[in-house]
């Protein structure tokens, strides 16, 4: 082995390597264990949140792989319509070229010339991050046979009557220029109106008064409501009123959707633009006017002055005409909820257009029941709750999307205007014995979330009986954020039940969303996002903040995100390899919604794996003559077995139940701590001193490679290409049979492997030097220094350890000799350190000099003071509390308590100088 670790030296060797060989895919003949990859949108690149999603998803593979299971973990990516649509079309744009200008079918091409670009980055950068996905099977939404299997759930619903075509209100992007379903749409407070208008009644007496927020849709209004029980309006029910500027007499109808507190009690309604006036406009048989265009500009079922106008531009003219007519009443300041599309932010509009959708509740009731009665179970729990609480209201879903980059919707018109529902033109003709007439197929796709509900059982060959489905279907676990757990999780139950009969996965681990340390989301925006490479393999700043504005679409935001940049950035990005970032991310898979995810934190991984390959360097050079013959293990050798064990069972349990945060603990503790810090220098008296025997010294060579090598195995479904290098080293040192460590078994819990008595022997001898480098600590005393001790209140087992190991304690803990006080003895002047019951005295004459000590304590005292007050002083400013930021006044209450502390300390340190003078 080299003398340093060098990720960028072996992980793509190594991956390349695991490729080659076919270790990805189901080995063995054990119980199958699936995963279906939550497939990227071939919008760009991985992002921090996919990187995450991985190392949980890989762990889990590769933890599953060893322990004999027939793993799949199932890769591919989503042609995401609208997102992908939007990336191309600012391309063409950049180049002044509209899509319009190509015509379909050539921009068709162009967005798969860029799938293809973008899908083979997605896959570089997955195989950089280590996943071990069976590339054999790589899927993509819209490969023929996945696109074969959405014709088909089309179909088949169509002719069950679960999907149907009807004209009702819908959520219209103006700028995409297509439906957008609720979980697209955006909803949030902004400061606005509220106006208030005088509606003159068609009698000629007087007047209601109306509140809306929106005036430009009152040229749309059918009808003024109110409430049947508000007594201030029952005598107007019934009559009518004239619509200002349009004329039209339009009538006063009772409600009971109407609140009375509301405005004036009086509201207008308009079908064709507002979700509740829809449902009323039904109820009362109102008619419905359309005064938009897909521009969301006003068409020419408007006033002529108004024809054309901007929707935005109409409602000032609006205001301005009634103003005008005396007919504005008052305008307040109102916070109104703005709904905006999670793609272009453009403001929605309800538009009352055609479209396609799917019957949802006969779907949902199973898929209801399936995680009631336990068939499937969300991993924390609690998101069920979120689970049903949508289940329980779901509407019909809105499945036909006015884009060219997705799935056709499989259905044809003749020229008289029926629809005509089939696998392809053929098919319908054949169907429905329509001859030579004229057809044309429907312009729209499918929501991209409808191909991506038949992900789990698409992608394995369905609608044909596949090995694949009887083997792997239904999945294990699906791993995903809580954000999608209506876009996709709920959808791909509802039709795996449907249309497989069965759940598509037992469990859904739901885990949180990366966010930068501040909590923040990631935007470039903000200069705080991070791509995982540039983790991986190190980036300088001027580099970094090329790549971030090269190519730019929006320029006018280059220098705000250079700024921002360098600010979050300004020495770059250090190398830190795969496996720090798997850890990182590891240690990151709490329960929590929000995750916060630190450079800092990362860095210290970087220094456990540094850690591990120090330690495999210590355990080869030491055990390159593993002769046979008779082994001797000392307590130090089976403690640490026993300790192996404990770690193994903790590993077990944690993987278990996807608390990955909770394996990682475990196994950093045991290697970094128990093995490394401990066992390796309590190895090297026995290796290393004459006075042991050829049997103790092979038992403890033994244990070295045998632990090392497990240990291996317990680490590698988190870092494996680390274990990978190594463990390639150790195997043949120890004789081990094996290509891969993937493909070895994962360490087992030995039942019989506890040794409480050597666990207590060594733990002893652990306090016992912990408790001399505390008195080395406290008393600046130099740590190669051998140092007398003396035994206060010893027991008879304190005495026979002390004798049993000796040699440990001469050699690790720097110990020169150890006494016993007799009863009744009076102790010499000496610093002290408990060890249970039992005093350890290190006596002081001649060790240090006390005058010279006390000085620099003194000095080192009046130095905290000083910083004490300058810190206390800032936070007794009630300026500097109130103005500066709130992380910076915390750190400065987190800097005066650690003074306090080590005020206190010094004091103590003080006081035991008093007793030895």
């Amino acid at each position: 082995m080299d003398k340093s670790y060098q990720p960028q030296d072996i992980e793509q060797r190594i991956y390349e390597r695991w490729e080659e060989k076919g270790y990805f895919t189901p080995q063995g003949d054990g119980e199958p264990y699936c995963i279906v990859i939550p497939p990227p949108n071939v919008t760009g690149t991985l992002h921090m949140g996919h990187a995450f999603q991985d190392t949980i998803m890989d762990t889990l593979t590769r933890f599953h792989r060893m322990k004999g299971h027939r793993t799949l973990w199932q890769p591919g990516m989503d042609h995401a319509g609208i997102a992908t649509q939007m990336v191309v079309e600012r391309l063409l744009n950049n180049d002044g070229v509209s899509k319009h200008d190509l015509g379909r079918e050539e921009f068709v091409e162009r967005v798969w010339e860029w799938k293809d670009e973008s899908g083979g980055q997605i896959a570089r950068q997955t195989r950089r991050l280590g996943a071990s996905v069976d590339w054999s099977r790589d899927r993509f939404t819209m490969d023929e046979g996945l696109s074969d299997a959405v014709r088909k759930v089309f179909v088949q619903l169509h002719d069950e009557g679960l999907i149907y075509r009807g004209k009702r209100l819908v959520n219209w992007d103006p700028v995409l220029h297509t439906a957008l379903s609720d979980l697209e749409v955006l909803s949030e407070d902004e400061d606005g109106s509220l106006w208030n208008f005088r509606y003159p009644l068609a009698s000629g007496d007087g007047h209601l008064v109306v509140a809306t927020t929106r005036p430009e849709t009152m040229l749309g209004d059918s009808a003024v409501a109110v409430h049947p029980d508000d007594e201030r309006y029952k005598d107007f029910v019934g009559q009518e009123i004239v619509l200002p500027i349009v004329g039209r007499r339009i009538p006063i109808v009772a409600d009971d959707y109407v609140e009375p507190e509301f405005g004036t009690g009086c509201v207008k309604i308009t079908p064709a633009h507002d979700f509740n006036d829809y449902e009323l406009g039904k109820r009362h048989d109102l008619p419905m006017y359309n005064i938009l265009t897909d521009d969301a500009a006003l068409n020419d079922d408007v006033p002529e002055a108004y024809r054309g106008m901007d929707r935005f531009d109409a409602r000032k003219a609006v205001v301005a005409e009634l103003d005008k007519l005396g007919l504005l009443e008052k305008v307040e300041d109102y916070v109104v909820k703005i709904p905006r599309g999670d793609r272009s932010n453009a403001v929605v509009e309800p538009y009352l257009t055609d479209q396609w959708y799917v019957k949802v509740d006969p779907l949902a009731k199973p898929a209801i029941e399936a995680v009631e009665t336990g068939r499937i179970k969300f991993v924390p729990e609690n998101w069920s709750k979120t689970y049903f609480d949508w289940m329980y209201n779901i509407q019909d879903w809105c499945i036909s999307r006015q884009l060219w980059w997705g799935h056709r919707i499989p259905a044809w018109y003749d020229d008289d205007g029926n629809v005509y529902v089939g696998h392809s033109e053929n098919d319908v003709r054949e169907k429905h014995a329509l001859g030579d007439i004229s057809l044309r197929q429907d312009d729209d796709v499918l929501d991209t979330w409808f191909s991506s509900a038949l992900w789990p059982f698409s992608t394995m060959g369905w609608p044909d009986k596949t090995k694949a489905l009887d083997e792997f279907y239904p999945g294990n676990v699906l791993v995903t954020g809580f954000d999608i757990i209506f876009f996709w999780v709920a959808r791909m139950i509802m039709f795996g039940l449907k249309f497989m009969d069965d759940v598509p996965f037992h469990e859904v681990y739901i885990h949180g969303l990366i966010r930068d340390h501040d909590g923040h989301k990631m935007s470039k925006a903000k200069g705080n996002v991070l791509d995982p490479i540039d983790l991986i393999d190190g980036i300088d700043l001027e580099s970094l903040v090329e790549k971030r504005t090269k190519g730019m679409m929006q320029a006018h935001l280059k220098p705000g995100i250079e700024n921002a940049t360098r600010k979050h950035f300004p020495d770059g990005i250090d190398q830190f390899g795969t496996d720090a970032l798997r850890l990182t991310f590891a240690a990151l898979a709490t329960t929590g919604r929000d995750i916060r995810f630190d450079l800092g934190r990362i860095e210290g991984y970087k220094n456990f794996c540094n850690k591990l390959w120090n330690a495999s360097r210590y355990v080869l050079i030491n055990t390159e003559s593993l002769e046979e013959g008779e082994a001797e293990f000392s307590s130090a050798d089976r403690w640490i077995r026993s300790r192996l064990n404990a770690a193994t069972a903790d590993m077990h349990q944690h993987l278990r139940t996807y608390r990955l945060d909770l394996a990682l603990q475990a196994a950093y503790e045991f290697t970094w701590h128990e093995f490394c810090d401990w066992y390796l220098e309590l190895s090297k008296p026995i290796l290393q001193s004459d006075e042991s025997s050829d049997a103790a010294k092979r038992g403890t060579r033994q244990t070295l490679i045998e632990v090392l090598e497990a240990t291996l195995r317990l680490l590698h479904p988190l870092m494996p290409f680390v274990t990978e290098e190594i463990w390639q080293t150790v195997a043949a040192r120890a004789n081990i049979e094996g290509d891969t460590i993937m493909l070895r078994p994962y360490p087992e819990v030995a039942e019989a492997s506890s040794d409480e008595e050597s666990v207590a022997d060594v733990e002893w001898v652990m306090q016992f030097i912990l408790g001399i480098r505390q008195i080395r600590g406290e008393m600046d005393i130099s740590p190669g220094k051998p140092l007398p001790v003396i035994l206060q209140g010893a027991s008879r087992s304190d005495q026979e350890r002390a004798s049993s190991h000796t040699l440990l304690l001469q050699r690790v803990g720097r110990v020169e000799s150890i006494a016993l006080l007799a009863d009744g003895d009076e102790p010499p002047a000496a610093a002290t350190a408990l060890l249970g019951d039992m005093r350890l005295l290190v006596p002081m004459k001649g060790l240090i000099d006390v005058e010279a000590e006390r000085a620099r304590l003194l000095k080192q005292q009046e130095k905290v003071n000083l910083e004490l007050q300058r810190a206390s002083g800032k936070l007794g400013n009630e300026k500097f509390v109130n103005n500066a930021p709130p992380e910076v006044v915390t750190q400065e209450r987190e800097r005066v308590a650690e003074f306090e502390r080590t005020i206190v300390q010094l004091a103590e340190q003080l006081e035991k100088l008093d007793e030895l003078t």
